[in-house]
């Protein structure tokens, strides 16, 4: 994930235990509202494919102990559908417990791999004219958008969400922009404005391959910037979001929730294949040994920065087909709701059909 920015930036040296607990403690002090995390069970997995319902704090997903009061509702409560977001969003305010969060799960999805390969094929038509609506819409003073925000460690899945969900789309109304490793101009400026620079624009839909959260995670992790300066990141950014979406923007921020183990495993198949040699970054075997403080940065980012207007989402990323799945379902559940509509003609249409007819 963020690794790849300390091309350019000096790191700090990882901080002991002790420090650690220090600065952890001082968080809660000077933060405005502690979280108030829930309390989960643990299912365990149908197999191999099979969905896993396995949830950690913070996110609706999974079963927990309430599930044993489910025989007191009503039939019709307990067997009505729930949409994604429902289930992988992050509760405003609460801290999601990645740790109690299982990568491989797969809550609210198909039942195996090829069925979920499957119903993600199906939703290219969905999501095609929904996509159409909201450009011709824009033709008529629309100003409505999405914004796809995408975040996650090294090989959780960036790039094939590109490749595999927004393939789904039309092109030429969408709006990519992968963040690097800001340039000496960008450092010039404060850590927001690179990001309003690429922006969709009415009717796109625009995605972002990490975004200004990396002010806040690698800056927190590698100390970069004092953590006070850090702290009051997040209120910018929530600020920052909540404009947005006065503005039309429809904010979709995924984390990509990728294992250790998984990481490990993908990384060394780039090594093992030659053609997969350029995806590969020495840095990447540096940033996993602070795999546990990236780990608590996005907790507290996603505790802080999790809204109303802009919630986040977790999505378990071991299994690619899942992921692609549930991506597509989030971005036509917000499409739906955005509801866009074709605009009525501002000509006569019949009379413009009698002059081709006669000509």
């Amino acid at each position: 994930m963020a690794g790849k920015q300390n091309e350019k930036r000096k790191s700090a040296k990882p901080s002991g235990k002790r420090q650690e607990k220090s600065e952890r403690r001082e968080e809660r002090e000077k933060d405005a509202e502690p979280a108030k995390n829930a309390k989960s069970g643990k299912d365990g997995k149908d197999g191999k494919d099979g969905k896993d319902t396995k949830s950690g704090k913070g996110t609706k997903s999974g079963a927990s102990g309430k599930s044993a009061k489910a025989g007191k509702r009503s039939a019709a409560e307990v067997s009505a559908p729930r949409s994604l977001r429902e289930l992988l969003r992050v509760t405003p305010g609460e801290r999601p417990d990645l740790a109690r969060l299982d990568p491989s799960a797969t809550p609210g999805g198909p039942v195996d791999k090829a069925a979920g390969v499957a119903a993600t094929a199906l939703l290219a038509q969905p999501l095609g004219s929904l996509q159409e609506r909201l450009y011709a819409a824009s033709t008529a003073g629309d100003r409505r958008r999405v914004l796809l925000v995408l975040q996650g460690m090294d090989t959780s899945g960036k790039g094939g969400t590109l490749k595999h969900v927004i393939g789904l789309f039309n092109p030429s109304g969408c709006r990519i922009k992968a963040f690097k490793a800001p340039t000496e101009e960008e450092l010039g400026h404060p850590f927001l404005w690179r990001i309003k620079q690429e922006l969709p624009r009415p009717g796109e839909i625009g995605i972002f391959d990490r975004s200004h959260y990396e002010d806040v995670l690698i800056a927190r992790v590698r100390e970069l910037v004092p953590r006070n300066r850090v702290r009051a990141r997040y209120a910018q950014i929530n600020r920052f979001e909540k404009a947005l979406t006065e503005d039309g923007v429809t904010v979709v921020k995924v984390f990509l929730h990728i294992g250790h183990e998984e990481q490990r495993t993908r990384l060394l198949q780039r090594l093992d294949n030659p053609d997969k040699h350029w995806k590969f970054n020495v840095g990447d075997i540096e940033e996993r040994t602070v795999w546990p403080a990236y780990q608590e940065a996005y907790e507290v980012a996603m505790e802080r920065c999790s809204t109303d207007e802009a919630p986040w989402y977790v999505v378990p990323a071991d299994r690619k087909w899942y992921r692609n799945w549930a991506i597509s379902t989030l971005l036509r559940e917000h499409l739906e709701d955005i509801d866009p509509q074709y605009p009525k003609a501002e000509f006569d249409v019949e009379e413009c059909r009698r002059r081709l007819l006669a000509g």
